[in-house]
């Protein structure tokens, strides 16, 4: 069995797979998942809840003072299958009998397609502790998330952008989960921020686009500029396990061959980001934005024909 998370669509939202064996009785297993003395020891939250079906859980967060989330228990049958919801996500935990082993299938049903590669490299660090604490070890922490969750991103193929027709013309827009905090990603993207009206700052620009200046700047969060057809805006929000960056570029009908040049050009430039983020001092990848542009020509075209 494959030790890599499975993303899929499932009922119109995204699902998350795992499947792991366990090298103990189920009974040990069953306990591990569902007791919350020691659930609380891998999972992300303490949970508070009568075991049964249709039981409230609360999630606390250690050290955190705010509210606790909410879920409720959908599925219960002792040692085969624990499901319960969380904030609208769905969680299952189903174990089987392997000989003196088990094995476990994890899914994970969510909406925020971005999120996957954080959901799956955060499960893992969990099934690490799990695993740990079924051999009665010492949980230690898990592995470096970075490069973990950039395999994921290109696993799930997280990285690509999309395209859209405005009344006016095209949009181009990515969205990704950074590895590092909104301050983090600012700090790398500037050393100081631009006033409206002046340059923007090189690493918030390609050399595929003749850039004009600053029309909107909030420090950490949003920096927008002109060029010749439209507008580039970067918004960095809150993400799981680090910034959300959302990075859109419109044009003009005139400038409909463009298009998919910004598609290649951007998705470089984000993938050289993330490298940065993960301290890599990374070299401008020769032809691999025109490669892309033509990959983002043909589905255009495809979709086009389908249309």
């Amino acid at each position: 069995m494959t030790r890599n998370g499975e993303l899929s669509r499932h009922e119109g939202r995204n699902m998350l797979r795992f499947e792991r064996r366990l090298r103990h009785p189920i009974a040990k297993a069953w306990r591990a998942i569902t007791d919350p003395e020691h659930s609380k020891q891998w999972f992300p939250a303490a949970m508070h809840t009568e075991l049964k079906q249709g039981a409230t859980i609360l999630f606390v967060f250690e050290g955190d003072d705010g509210a606790p989330t909410k879920g409720t228990i959908t599925d219960f049958e002792p040692q085969n299958l624990f499901a319960f919801t969380w904030e609208g996500e769905v969680l299952r935990w189903e174990l089987r009998e392997d000989g003196d082993a088990c094995v476990l299938v994890f899914t994970h049903i969510f909406d925020d397609r971005a999120g996957a590669a954080s959901f799956a490299t955060g499960w893992e660090g969990c099934f690490t502790a799990l695993d740990q604490l079924l051999a009665d070890e010492k949980i230690t922490e898990a592995a470096p998330y970075g490069p973990r969750h950039d395999e994921y991103v290109a696993l799930f193929d997280l990285a690509r952008g999309e395209s859209r027709e405005t009344e006016d013309g095209w949009e181009v827009r990515f969205e990704r989960n950074l590895t590092k905090s909104q301050s983090d990603v600012w700090a790398l993207l500037t050393d100081s921020t631009p006033a409206v009206g002046e340059e923007p700052p090189l690493r918030f620009t390609t050399g595929y686009v003749q850039v004009g200046p600053v029309t909107a700047v909030k420090e950490r969060e949003l920096l927008e500029y002109s060029w010749e057809g439209g507008a580039i805006r970067w918004e960095l929000r809150p993400g799981n396990g680090g910034a959300r960056l959302v990075l859109t570029q419109t044009g003009t009908s005139a400038q409909a061959d463009q298009r998919a040049t910004a598609l290649g050009a951007w998705h470089v430039h984000i993938d050289l980001l993330a490298q940065w983020l993960r301290g890599e001092t990374p070299c401008w990848p020769e032809g691999r934005v025109e490669a892309l542009a033509e990959e983002y020509a043909q589905e255009y075209t495809e979709q086009l024909n389908l249309s």
